[in-house]
């Protein structure tokens, strides 16, 4: 029997994966992210050959923060300094003789939560956690920009409501940035603490400039359903929801109000989008 491996390489954790032809998960095992690309890849091929067990690989999906080039399987992930242009395709398919697909990691996610049950013809993912970002999939194929670029919705501007504002400052350089108010680095400038000690009004805050993230994001891209995960969103949960539902949908007139809600994996989203994406298909839409 032949299995299939999907990668979830992150910051500080790498997750490896093996499932059948079907998409059922095998094995997996999860390893700290070393510093280095030498002792990473290192790691990676190690746990390939774990969830492997022997078997022929068919194919590896692959789930890494960004940037990237996808058609060339470049990648530079912004929170692994050590890892510039590195071509993880050229490098993976070398040593394992099998297709390998890579793709920002919010697009793995969104794969995977349309495959977990997620099914509607447009779904919106979005992550709130170190960062913000998202993946947007039309009829369970992953939408991208022009040349292929990844859009990136956490970097849109929004009237936002601030008791600090003089502490908004996103990593990108450019001014009042969703990422910059919302995600756990904005949250630890802004509020000086991390997101799970918010006050219920600090958490209002930033409930008010997700929902009016939200509220852009539904009237450009008219989805059935948003997903939120990660960290801040979890931790939020139905308090962050409730309000930015609110925020959002009061400001809808043209557009269908989406179904909003919390994603039901946790952190196994981009591993299990990484095993579909594993497999012989196209994900990508044209």
């Amino acid at each position: 029997m032949s299995v299939y491996i999907g990668l979830d390489i992150g910051g500080t954790k790498l997750m490896v994966a093996a499932a059948d032809a079907a998409g059922r998960m095998l094995r997996r095992v999860r390893e700290p992210t070393p510093l280095g690309l030498d002792e990473g890849l290192g790691r990676l091929h190690q746990m390939i050959a774990q969830v492997a067990e022997g078997e022929a690989i068919a194919g590896i999906g692959a789930a890494v923060g960004g940037p990237l080039d996808v058609r060339r399987g470049v990648v530079s992930p912004l929170h692994q300094p050590q890892w510039r242009d590195v071509p993880l395709k050229a490098l993976m398919e070398a040593r394992w003789g099998c297709p390998f697909c890579v793709d920002v990691d919010t697009n793995v996610a969104a794969v995977g939560e349309y495959v977990a049950g997620a099914a509607v013809s447009r779904l919106l993912y979005l992550t709130l956690s170190t960062g913000m970002g998202g993946g947007f999939l039309i009829d369970g194929k992953i939408y991208a920009g022009a040349q292929g670029a990844h859009p990136e919705v956490g970097h849109q501007a929004i009237p936002y409501r601030c008791a600090f504002p003089e502490r908004v400052a996103c990593e990108c350089g450019a001014p009042g940035c969703l990422e910059a108010l919302i995600s756990g680095n904005g949250i630890r400038r802004i509020y000086g603490k991390a997101a799970e000690h918010l006050s219920d009004a600090e958490w209002s805050e930033v409930a008010y400039n997700l929902g009016q993230g939200l509220r852009n994001l539904a009237t450009i891209y008219a989805p059935d359903m948003i997903i939120l995960g990660g960290g801040v969103a979890v931790g939020g949960g139905e308090r962050l929801l409730d309000v930015s539902r609110q925020v959002m949908a009061s400001g809808l007139r043209l557009v269908p109000v989406p179904e909003l809600r919390l994603s039901q994996l946790g952190y196994d989203t981009a591993l299990r989008g990484a095993l579909e994406i594993a497999r012989p298909r196209d994900h990508t839409s044209s």
